[in-house]
């Protein structure tokens, strides 16, 4: 009798340590989540406005120095006659 009252103990113990350590990889997982959450609102809120201004800027200057060389006609639009 005494040595079921011990093994009911030993079940005890290791599913309390398996259950910390779900607890462990959940509490880690969501900690992941919202490490990854907040990469994306930096991407989002800061990365992506000041790759789009630059962008935009480096198009309007290619698009002016074209437009002086070339015009606003059919050339602009669709390219320079080669020789």
């Amino acid at each position: 009798m005494p040595e079921s009252v011990q093994s009911l103990d030993t079940i005890s113990v290791s599913s309390d340590a398996s259950y910390d350590s779900d607890e462990e990889d959940r509490l880690a997982e969501q900690e992941w989540q919202e490490s990854l959450q907040q990469l994306q609102q930096l991407v989002t809120i800061v990365l992506l406005p000041y790759l789009g201004k630059f962008l935009g800027r480096r198009w309007s200057h290619w698009a002016y120095a074209r437009y002086v060389r070339l015009g606003l006609g059919k050339s602009f639009f669709l390219g320079e006659k080669r020789l």
